[in-house]
């Protein structure tokens, strides 16, 4: 059984360095969108677009190669879970940031895509919520099954050491719902996964990807998630700041950095503040995950928010997925549209190039 790893000096440093490449592949989020069409200036990669060169041709008809796609696109569920892959200097390195909430949806998403499972290295997990962890024993298993196939090193399984047993979000009406118990550190390690815990900002994988640690609040309304507490054994008690939340980072040579926020509960602003804090006189290119601002005390905070991602943040590309909601989509889009929004969706891949790689 693998030990549990709570030293840092080995990720440690170098913290990161500029990528020639960077693919983000969405295995898992709320919606399916692969018909509508992506901006120029967009790096975006809808579903279809980059299956069919991985699809036989199964008839033609009048010189023209037919393609059975649809029955292999991906499923959506409630949930976010992102693929990155850098490539610096000829060698590459894999991240999965989190898994979603259901294995089984996790496994056949990764199987359409042809997910190289022994390649993964590493699974950073954003914060303890089922929607993105809930997944973990399971596909840590089989991802650790096709390292050990090919001979490679365990998975690593980075989370954050504050680990609540449950969690929920008491409603207005007097009724909690409660999320379903997170997986337990003994069983990721069971799974065949090497578990380290990071509070800290770290580097990962000499330095191709940065998970930060305690996300400082700094704006006004960014002020956590309403009614939300955490559990551990018999005791719970109000948690509306989620202090576990981490983004993963990496720059890319010439663009910029890439911001993964997966629920935002710190604000997504705040996580853009924290990486323009590590990654200093770097712009933020592209800004990917869930932004939280669905439910009705939330959606109070989408002017503010789409106010200082405009003047503040200047992202290149926002990418809202996952909890972000239909009202603050909408209001991203006039905004940024065209050439500056792309929304997030399931078996979609943005890939980010510097010029001349």
């Amino acid at each position: 059984m693998a030990k549990i790893d709570t030293e840092r000096a080995r990720m440690t440093i170098p913290r990161t360095a500029p990528l020639d490449e960077l693919r983000l592949l969405v295995v898992v989020d709320n919606e399916t969108d692969t018909l509508s069409s992506v901006d120029e200036g967009v790096p975006q990669i809808s579903e279809v677009a980059h299956l069919i060169p991985r699809v036989p041709t199964s008839r033609e008809h009048a010189g023209h190669p037919g393609k059975v796609v649809f029955d292999r696109l991906c499923c959506a569920c409630h949930g976010f879970s992102v693929l990155a892959t850098g490539r610096r200097e000829g060698r590459e390195h894999t991240v999965l940031f989190d898994v979603g909430p259901y294995a089984d949806v996790w496994r056949s998403n990764a199987a359409r895509l042809a997910v190289d499972l022994a390649k993964i290295e590493a699974v950073f997990l954003s914060h303890w919520h089922f929607d993105h962890s809930g997944g973990l024993p399971e596909v840590v298993a089989v991802i650790a099954e096709a390292r050990k196939k090919a001979g490679v090193a365990p998975v690593l399984v980075d989370v954050h050491p504050d680990r609540p047993d449950q969690r929920g979000t008491l409603l207005p009406t007097g009724t909690m719902i409660l999320l379903p118990e997170e997986p337990r550190l003994d069983v990721l390690e069971a799974a065949g996964g090497r578990v380290v815990r990071h509070a800290d900002p770290h580097g990962l994988c000499d330095g191709f990807f940065f998970g930060s640690g305690r996300i400082d609040r700094v704006t006004a309304y960014e002020t956590g998630l309403a009614g939300h507490h955490s559990f551990r054994g018999d005791r719970g008690e109000a948690d509306p700041l989620i202090l576990d939340e981490r983004f993963l980072a990496a720059e890319v040579r010439g663009r910029g950095v890439t911001v993964l926020s997966a629920c935002s509960h710190a604000g997504v602003v705040n996580a853009c503040l924290g990486a323009q804090a590590e990654f200093a006189g770097v712009p933020i290119d592209l800004v990917l995950g869930g932004y939280h601002l669905a439910g009705k005390a939330m959606e109070a905070r989408i002017e503010p928010t789409l106010r200082d991602l405009k003047e503040r943040i200047r992202p290149r590309v926002v990418a809202p997925g996952h909890c972000t909601g239909w009202r603050a989509k909408g209001a991203f889009a006039r905004a940024f549209a065209p050439g500056g929004y792309g929304p997030s969706v399931v078996g979609s891949m943005y890939v980010l190039r510097a010029p001349g790689a």
